[in-house]
């Protein structure tokens, strides 16, 4: 089953975000078929700011070392690292090259504005030029910025670009995603809350592919500080996995077997 068709199995695909190989290697070993990478946990790894455009070289080395792993891969390349769509194609072209299966890129910039939407589709275009292969995951960030604008007319747009797939995050509530379905010809991606819609029930609205976003790594982060703190003060360490278990991750030959059969997140 190709990336492309991992969107059309009946069920929304569920992708899990990974900052580095060791998270996204576990993800692999609990049978997910496909990771995404999150801006925010390359960026806070590396010490730099998400959303400007200044982890270019830090995504690429990631997706060189993650295209090792058995599963497919889709990067978030931010608004792809430049505004020059020659620029943004040679970066989809370095991707796909390595192994890459997807891209995800917003047109949210720094400042809180939203792209030109026909500048944006240019990228889009460029991208699909330059590596007809990869599928584009076109994220409008009106809602996430609060723009007031209907994301409608950029989704209608960006998959006239060539978008494969299209990407929403921060919806309000069901009406506004199903609007987002009903005007959309290719798979909708909403981005996972905790207080939103369960996965079925996205599912049943029409969604194609749910991102957790960086969702696992403010949770690692979460865990970093309480189990630091149960350390301090006496507390109850929380089951952690073994020195062994993180060293299979790295292994070689370890992290490339199959999912275990009947995992939840094997292929359906």
């Amino acid at each position: 089953m190709s990336f492309a068709e991992l969107h059309h199995t009946g069920k929304p695909l569920l992708l899990p975000n990974a900052w580095d190989h060791a998270s996204a290697a576990v993800l692999v070993a609990e049978g997910f078929p496909a990771i995404g990478t999150t801006s925010l946990g390359v960026a806070a790894a590396a010490g730099l700011p998400d959303g400007t455009g200044a982890t270019r070289d830090e995504t690429v080395a990631l997706a060189r070392r993650l295209t090792r792993l058995p599963c497919y891969l889709t990067v978030d390349i931010e608004g792809g690292f430049a505004d020059d769509p020659a620029e943004v194609a040679a970066l989809g072209a370095e991707l796909a090259a390595l192994g890459v299966a997807g891209v995800n890129i917003e047109d949210g910039r720094d400042n809180g504005r939203l792209a030109d939407p026909a500048h944006q589709q240019e990228l889009i275009a460029a991208l699909k030029a330059a590596a007809p292969g990869l599928f584009v995951n076109a994220r409008t960030d009106t809602h996430w910025l609060a723009t007031g604008e209907d994301p409608v007319a950029r989704v209608r747009a960006y998959q006239e670009a060539g978008a494969d797939g299209v990407f929403v995050p921060g919806q309000p509530d069901e009406t506004s995603i199903a609007a987002v379905v009903a005007a959309a010809d290719v798979p909708v991606n909403v981005l996972f809350s905790p207080s939103g819609p369960p996965l079925d029930r996205l599912g049943e609205l029409g969604v194609r592919r749910i991102s957790c976003g960086s969702l696992l790594f403010r949770a690692a982060l979460e865990a970093v500080a309480r189990t630091a703190g149960a350390v301090a003060t006496g507390g109850e360490i929380p089951p952690v996995p073994a020195y062994a278990d993180v060293q299979a991750l790295s292994s070689p030959g370890t992290a490339a077997a199959p999912p275990p059969p009947g995992s939840p997140a094997a292929p359906r």
